[in-house]
């Protein structure tokens, strides 16, 4: 591919909600992912009144070639500020020249100068952009691991790499203990999904999600579906996937720890596993943990020991800034703890939009 001169390429912005030459480049790119669809887009925007924006070399009237995506998140509490995006395990720029690349994050730096924007955050996965975003003045705010199962070899294979204890002996347990696991995008399974997650996000002090959250993505991402196990007729666990071309996508899983004996998350797991197998699926996306979750880690460790590094980079941003963060976080954590589950409901619908 050749390589344009920075005195020929221009800078332009589309609206990726309106503009349909973007979901063609989604479909296209090899970089692209669940996060980058209009479908995933036009959910934040439903639930957080996030405007999404796409910055790109391409002029309005020839082909979309390229893009980088973010949401501009407005907050009177956490200010304004350019996500690549909000609420996503991650998202690579979609750009197969370098120097195309570095002319948009370039111009995207010049322009916070003028722009209210208080930084701009990027959540590549291609570990090549931790040189060039260091040498352009960016940032680690936050470092996590990624876990992705490859689902090419056949099925009896994927299900013998699985730790033996840990994972395959459970998935067992739970289907010998009468685990039932249902599938589907119905209301009811929606409700039962929320009611585990508001037990789970309180167990963790943590304010759950808004339930428009989780309905959006239903009613805008086809690929988009609950499983919850029960056992007697009472929910147990529950997960919420999501699929985009060859890959799976683990986004949410909650449980009710009165049955965590029964294997139900394992299990919901590899019915979801096989299901995306067979649907021609060759990777399955655990998605993010904290570099530091060591319960959480050594939980996908066992369903594929491959951790992927994920970095979120930001500008301009302080080297204290993620300590910052985190210590903020334990600080919320800890007045979240001596919240009634019910204003903790309430509260996840009025902070969200802030922390995105």
């Amino acid at each position: 591919m050749a390589t344009p001169s920075n005195s020929r390429m221009g800078f332009y912005q589309t609206d990726p909600l309106r503009d349909p030459r973007w979901p063609q480049l989604v479909q296209r790119h090899s970089r692209a992912s669940i996060y980058h669809t209009v479908g995933w887009l036009e959910a934040l925007r439903r639930t957080y009144g996030y405007r999404p924006i796409v910055f790109t070399t391409s002029a309005p009237t020839g082909n979309l070639e390229n893009g980088l995506v973010f949401c501009r998140v407005r907050s009177w509490v956490t200010g304004p500020r350019l996500v690549s995006l909000p609420f996503s395990d991650h998202c690579e720029p979609l750009f197969d020249c370098t120097e195309e690349l570095d002319f948009v994050v370039n111009y995207l730096r010049a322009e916070l100068e003028h722009q209210e924007w208080k930084y701009l955050e990027l959540r590549p996965i291609n570990g090549c952009f931790s040189s060039r975003g260091a040498e352009a003045g960016f940032r680690t705010i936050n470092q996590y691991y990624l876990h992705r199962v490859d689902l090419r070899p056949g099925l009896d294979d994927v299900f013998r790499s699985l730790h033996r204890n840990s994972a395959q002996r459970r998935i067992q347990h739970a289907e010998r203990a009468g685990i039932v696991c249902c599938t589907g995008r119905s209301p009811k399974l929606l409700k039962d999904f929320y009611h585990l997650q508001l037990l789970t996000r309180v167990r963790h002090h943590l304010p759950p999600q808004p339930y428009n959250w989780f309905r959006n993505l239903l009613d805008c991402l086809e690929s988009a579906e609950i499983r919850v196990a029960y056992k007697d007729d009472v929910p147990v666990a529950a997960i919420f996937t999501l699929g985009f071309r060859n890959v799976s996508y683990y986004k949410y899983g909650c449980s009710d720890r009165r049955f965590k004996n029964y294997g139900a998350v394992p299990l919901l797991l590899w019915k979801a596993i096989e299901a995306s197998k067979t649907a021609g699926a060759e990777v399955f996306d655990l998605g993010r943990s904290e570099d530091d979750a060591e319960g959480l880690l050594n939980f996908k460790d066992h369903w594929t020991p491959v951790r992927l590094p994920l970095a979120y980079w930001r500008y301009p941003s302080l080297d204290t800034a993620g300590a910052t963060e985190r210590w903020k976080l334990r600080m919320a954590k800890r007045v979240f703890a001596f919240m009634p589950d019910k204003l903790l409901a309430v509260t996840g619908r009025l902070v969200y939009r802030h922390i995105g």
